[in-house]
């Protein structure tokens, strides 16, 4: 074992009614290593990270052989208190959603300090306050010392996920397990972790479980790969090889899929299953169209927004400028993007014109007339990033789709009608209507989040990194849609993101945000050509890429 960190050995997970979930699941990772794993959302990817870590659900069953470097016996023969004193300290995992693996109720620093404290009890109060705030400097976040008295809650999410990057390197672990751990990144700090993540791998001997569905993240940090599909993994080896020559049809389809250059004869990206022998890298068939825009929709002008936080220290206080004044105009058939690093002021600039917040300065219109808070509410609908967090999971798909249209004072069979239409238009039967989100794959539900924002027929679409959370298939499949009823609908779009290919697949304009302020605006092709700012430049050098 002294050559290996970590084996699983025919690792299976199954329900009490026998549903297997895991089959056959066997894989090793040496010191130093980075080893991959990618598949489709439902493949079985975190349910392995979380039973190597200890955490799955108590109600499954789980069967084969796990062992640690050093480490006495079968991990899945361990008690709940023993397995608890490897994790934090042996291994560590950095889960894909910030807010749910972080205490809303405790500040930044005091959480830092509970992980250091809880392996290294004989570091005192100063040495604690210093290691943590070391580790926050370490993931680059902004002002450590003053990020220490924060609450979750009051940081952008990809400064949240770095501090989830930081508590999980705390105790320099032998082996992490990184679960989607730069989904909520922009590219630059997502280059920046993952350089710190390979250094930690190289200089400390450190193994990595890397878990993404980005082909290109994966083809930057692994040395191995595995794909997995419905519970199995139906093809390793080297990333050259899986990523380039792959051998299983589902791992073409995956990175058909990912491929945001190319085109099918359609002019539609790829997803796993249209994928077939018309793909070849970067290629396109036909080129997707910008059809003629209409009349200005929304405009703004001059709109800001600033933000008081309470330090740390008694009764200090800061004010902090998340949007400098910005102007902008939105035509009805445009797809306008918004790119930036985390608290650039994308959400906040997308949350004034949604109504939200109020600006501090400048006005917004709509069709010419300026707006209260209430007219952009009506005229505008948002599609989030989370789809599971922003349906009711207690109410049918029909009812959250219908929930909007009861304002405009519709009869229950007219909102039925348009409940239909709408998840017509998203490519969904008319069945789905009685069912509960819990029921879809996480595409399916951004769908229905699609659906329910069309519904009352909005001049405005705001989406606020709406793909981020999605695998590679269903979010070709989301950016196809997008696309469609943009054109349909001739809706103006405002389309929040950090992933530059995507915006640069989807949109076609695209304005830059540094620190609150407009860097340039400027037409997709003209801008990824000739970025006029080094900031510009740094941001599209910094996306993986998975052909380079």
């Amino acid at each position: 074992m002294s050559d290996t960190v970590l084996k699983v050995e025919d690792l299976k997970v199954s329900t009490r009614d026998g549903h297997q979930l895991l089959n056959g699941v066997s894989l090793s990772i040496a010191p130093g290593e980075t080893v991959g794993i990618i598949g489709e959302s439902g493949s079985g990817k975190s349910l392995t990270a979380l039973s190597i870590m200890g955490l799955h659900s108590h109600t499954l069953h789980s069967s084969g052989h796990i062992t640690l470097r050093d480490q006495p016996g079968n991990l899945l023969d361990y008690s709940p208190r023993r397995y608890a004193r490897l994790r934090g300290r042996r291994i560590s995992m950095v889960f894909q959603e910030p807010m749910t693996a972080l205490n809303p109720l405790m500040k930044i620093g005091p959480q830092v300090r509970e992980a250091l404290k809880l392996h290294q009890p004989n570091l005192d109060s100063p040495a604690l306050r210093r290691r943590s705030v070391e580790l926050l400097d370490q993931v680059r976040l902004p002002d450590p010392e003053e990020l220490y008295g924060r609450y979750p809650h009051q940081l952008s999410g990809g400064q949240r996920q770095r501090v989830l990057i930081a508590i999980a390197l705390a105790n320099d672990p032998e082996l992490i397990i990184c679960d989607e751990p730069t989904t909520a990144l922009d590219a630059t700090v997502q280059a920046s972790i993952l350089d710190t993540l390979t250094q930690l791998a190289q200089q400390r001997g450190t193994a990595v479980l890397f878990i993404t569905h980005d082909l290109g993240v994966m083809a930057r940090m692994c040395e191995r790969v595995m794909v997995m599909r419905r519970g199995e993994i139906v093809e390793r080896g080297s990333t050259q090889q899986v990523l380039h020559e792959p051998t299983h049809s589902y791992t073409r389809g995956l990175v058909a899929a990912s491929d945001l250059a190319a085109r099918d004869p359609q002019g539609r990206l790829y997803t796993v299953g249209s994928a077939d022998e018309s793909y070849s890298p970067g290629h396109a068939h036909a080129r997707p169209e910008f059809p003629a825009l209409g009349p200005v929709v929304l405009e703004a002008d001059g709109i800001s927004k600033s933000y008081r936080f309470r330090g740390w220290r008694a009764r200090s206080r800061r004010t902090t400028q998340a949007l400098a004044p910005v102007s902008l105009q939105l035509r009805a058939g445009q797809r306008l993007g918004v790119v930036g690093e985390s608290g650039s002021g994308k959400s906040s600039l997308v949350r004034l014109l949604a109504g939200l917040d109020t600006s501090d300065t400048g006005a917004i219109r709509v069709d010419g007339r300026r707006a209260s808070s209430g007219v952009l509410q009506a005229s505008s609908q948002m599609v989030f990033q989370d789809p599971a967090a922003s349906l009711d999971p207690r109410m049918r798909v029909g009812e959250s789709i219908a929930e909007p249209l009861r304002a405009a004072r519709m009869s229950t069979a007219e909102r039925a009608e348009r409940v239909r239409e709408v998840l017509a238009d998203v490519g969904l039967e008319p069945d789905v209507a009685q069912r509960y989100p819990h029921e879809f794959s996480g595409g399916q539900r951004q769908r229905i989040s699609l659906a329910r924002a069309l519904a009352p027929r909005p001049r405005v679409l705001l989406a606020d990194e709406p793909v981020s959370a999605l695998d590679v298939s269903a979010r070709a499949q989301v950016i196809n849609l997008l696309t469609q009823v943009v054109h349909d609908y001739q809706l103006g779009l405002v389309f929040v993101s950090h992933d530059l290919g995507v915006v640069q697949a989807l949109c076609s304009e695209v304005m830059v945000l540094r620190r609150g302020e407009l860097i340039e605006q400027e037409e997709v092709a003209a801008l990824f050509s000739a970025p006029r700012a080094s900031y510009t430049r740094a941001l599209i050098d910094a996306v993986p890429q998975l052909h380079p």
